[in-house]
């Protein structure tokens, strides 16, 4: 045998030598890891409250190093039940020490976050969320939101009485408890039967404080508008937004400054006032400064936001002559936006595409109710000539 045939047949012994041994290294670590569970179910089921304690704890860690099979694992070896109890606990350690245990249970495992809620854990983390103490609030807040993820969970969640605690976290939390809070809120709203909840629990002032504060560009704030704009819907949501202190002008900054996303749902949520009763929300919204940003947005939002910001410019313009906007006034205004959108080479045509558009809109919304009054009108009352 040649040297090189002999080297490769080291090689592929060498390999397969590997092989086995990384083999027999997994396989003695799924062991352990077996043994393991068996022996924390054994002790958060059977063990005094100090060993469920630290059951709980090593729980956590081992969830936390695993994969999701390990957690799928752990919850059919029956763990998820004696973590609820220990939440009902008076003692703070096990309160916390199984608040994580479940919160990291539920990470990235959608049959584990119906299991959990399934076993009862509603109603203690609702509980949780009353107490003062601003740790286990706002782990109870961090778990719910993980469990909200999950479809089934939202209509128990929705009914638990959560979300008017979880807005008062809005108003008083950290910002970790709020970035919760908000999500979790969110979640629920898009079942169209959780959102009385959330306007009862008087959710638009703090959200309207949050939006303030945060980047109008942000994730946070994404979530904030879809939750205002779904709240505008509402009679209560929209007086809300109206008394909340610059409720309609942080509606109008985010058009301006925001996201895709978040122009998207302020855009719409100011819509929604203006269609409910344009005499009363034109005024407030034309007031704050709103046509430039309308303007940028019907050039460069979402196909949505850019059907939304029309709709909305059509509704501001129908106002009495003096309050129009000049025509020297919104030729600038177009051109500006023009400018940004195209550079200054090309603004002067993108601006004059523009506002042909606006004056062709213009004419047809005219003529549409040129053509709707003279349709509603009957034989007695068409003005004589």
């Amino acid at each position: 045998m040649g040297e090189e045939e002999e080297e490769e047949e080291t090689t592929v012994k060498s390999s397969t030598t590997v092989k086995v041994s990384s083999n027999q290294e997994e396989e003695a670590w799924n062991l352990r890891k077996e043994t393991q569970i068996v022996e924390l179910s054994e002790r958060i089921m059977n063990g005094d409250l100090k060993t469920q304690i630290e059951a709980a704890r090593d729980i956590r860690k081992l969830v936390r190093k695993s994969s999701a099979k390990t957690r799928t694992k752990l919850a059919a070896a029956g763990v998820i039940q004696p973590l609820i109890f220990m939440l009902l606990s008076p003692n703070y350690d096990a309160r916390h020490a199984s608040l994580l245990a479940l919160l990291n249970l539920a990470v990235r495992n959608e049959r584990n976050k119906v299991k959990i809620v399934t076993a009862g854990a509603v109603p203690p983390l609702v509980e949780l969320l009353k107490l003062q103490n601003g740790s286990l609030r706002e782990l109870a807040a961090a778990s719910i939101l993980t469990l909200s993820a999950a479809e089934p969970n939202k209509p128990i969640i929705a009914a638990s009485g959560a979300a008017p605690l979880l807005v008062q976290i809005l108003s008083s939390g950290s910002v970790q408890g709020k970035v919760d809070a908000v999500t979790v809120l969110h979640n629920l709203s898009s079942c169209a039967e959780n959102i009385h909840p959330i306007v009862d629990g008087k959710a638009v002032s703090p959200l309207i404080n949050l939006l303030k504060e945060c980047k109008k560009y942000s994730k946070f704030a994404e979530k904030a508008t879809a939750l205002l704009e779904i709240l505008s819907n509402s009679e209560e949501g929209r007086i809300a937004i109206t008394d909340s202190d610059g409720g309609i002008l942080t509606l109008v900054e985010t058009v301006e400054d925001g996201s895709l996303i978040s122009t998207e749902h302020a855009v719409g949520a100011l819509l929604s006032l203006c269609h409910s009763c344009r005499e009363k929300y034109r005024e407030l919204i034309l007031k704050e400064g709103a046509i430039p940003g309308l303007l940028r947005l019907t050039v460069e939002g979402t196909s949505k936001a850019q059907d939304r910001a029309r709709t909305l410019l059509d509704l501001l313009r129908d106002t009495p002559k003096e309050k129009q906007l000049s025509s020297s006034v919104l030729e600038r205004i177009v051109y500006d936006i023009a400018t940004r959108v195209d550079g200054s080479d090309k603004a002067a045509e993108t601006a004059k595409r523009l506002l042909q558009d606006m004056v062709q809109r213009s004419m047809e919304l005219s003529m549409n109710r040129i053509q709707h009054r003279a349709a509603s009108c009957t034989p007695s009352t068409i003005p004589s000539k």
